[in-house]
């Protein structure tokens, strides 16, 4: 007896999917969560509705805002860093402020991995972790990239 898996790979392979209804749009997908609780389901109604999220989703986009600036400043800085030493003047001061914003940036990304341990902390499920920043990954891989 053949499983589900086969019978809908046998289905798509003979085109039996190709001219569904809405073939090529968004899913609109409103339904309840089958997981949440019945009682909560109203109240996160509202909050959607309303155009909020979970706190911890709030923080999550935060973490992954401040992230972002930090590598955008930290990839100027080695903009800056490299045209002037190409252009061979004022290397100490270019390098000093080469160092300044490295520490800068450690300092930052050292702030977020405290803030993403409090945010794994109070997310529902493991799979909604955030890793740990990898500072010095992070610094090579801004420095790889091509002024």
């Amino acid at each position: 007896m053949p499983n589900i898996e086969d019978i809908l790979r046998k289905a798509m392979e003979e085109g039996k999917f190709d001219n569904l209804r809405g073939k090529g749009k968004p899913l609109h997908l409103n339904n309840s969560n089958p997981h949440a609780d019945p009682d909560w389901e109203l109240a996160y109604g509202i909050i959607k509705d309303a155009g909020f999220s979970l706190p911890w989703i709030e923080t999550m986009k935060s973490i992954e805002a401040e992230l972002e600036a930090a590598r955008k400043d930290l990839h100027l800085a080695w903009q800056v860093y490299q045209e002037g030493f190409s252009r061979a003047g004022m290397t100490s001061f270019l390098l000093e402020e080469w160092d300044r914003a490295r520490q800068a940036f450690r300092t930052r990304l050292t702030a977020l991995n405290l803030r993403i341990r409090d945010y794994n902390l109070d997310v529902p499920n493991v799979r909604f972790q955030r890793p740990a920043l990898n500072v010095e990954q992070e610094i090579q891989n801004i420095t790889a990239k091509k002024a």
